[in-house]
């Protein structure tokens, strides 16, 4: 494994920047060099060999693909940091609308994905960071289908199809080059976030949403429930109405 520190004209300034050509995730790897960090720092690798999604999924990774994570110092309370999967959400959406030029090709999906066509192009996984039984930070990993999608085959029943930005429009970008985009773009709405509230980033993410007043259906552990996707509360929860009553989901698998 090599590492080298780079950033760019456009780069935040109070954000580190480390790449690699292969770790076994920076979700790991933003883990151990975490102790040593002084500011937010982003990681990036060029292949990944550990890779993981939600709940331990594997999360597979054709050559080319983005694969990041974003470790932040903050002990503030867990309900903020677990909104910063909606400041990741957005960076990620404007990211590829600056890289594509085609708005209208993307959605959010609740709670951590970015939808390109109709198909899973993004999705976004947040770890807390603990030192001595204390959380002290929050790690926020990200993957971009940039140059190719995982076969069908790979993703679990019922999943929407995996696609990718070069598959859709034939655009090249790389990893690196895609990092220098979305940096700028994650740090001002971080900054939204810790200045003015959940309030803008929760109205800026709903304007992008996907299936928003639409019936969709969300499988928790024990059970599933279908209903009309009415909004997000204040901590982002998932407010699902259904026949018989007003539900406010805080995790849970989407299908539609």
């Amino acid at each position: 494994m090599s590492t080298k520190v780079t950033t760019t004209p456009d780069w935040p300034q109070t954000y580190g920047r480390i790449v690699l050509n292969e770790v076994d995730s920076t979700l790991d790897e933003a883990q151990r060099q975490f102790p040593a960090l002084t500011q937010k720092t982003w990681f990036l690798a060029h292949h990944q060999t550990g890779a993981r999604g939600r709940r331990g999924r594997a999360w597979d990774m054709p050559a080319g693909n983005f694969a990041g994570t974003l470790a932040v110092q903050d002990p503030t309370p867990s309900t903020l940091s677990a909104l910063r999967s909606f400041v990741a959400a957005l960076a990620l959406y404007d990211a590829l609308v600056v890289v594509t030029g085609r708005p209208d090709s993307f959605a959010l999906k609740w709670p951590n994905d970015v939808l390109l066509n109709g198909g899973k192009v993004a999705g976004i996984l947040l770890e807390s960071i603990s030192q001595k039984n204390a959380i002290v930070g929050i790690a926020v990993g990200i993957g971009v289908n940039l140059a190719g999608a995982p076969h069908f085959s790979k993703v679990e029943e019922r999943a929407l199809r995996p696609v990718s930005v070069a598959g859709e429009f034939g655009i090249a970008v790389g990893a690196e080059d895609f990092l220098d985009i979305l940096a700028p773009i994650y740090a001002r709405y971080e900054t939204q976030l810790i200045q003015l509230g959940f309030g803008p980033i929760r109205e800026a993410w709903l304007a992008r949403a996907t299936k928003l007043g639409e019936v969709i259906t969300a499988r928790l552990p024990n059970e599933e429930i279908t209903g009309t996707f009415e909004t997000l509360d204040e901590n982002g929860y998932l407010i699902l109405k259904t026949s018989k009553e007003r539900r406010k989901i805080a995790a849970a698998d989407i299908f539609f």
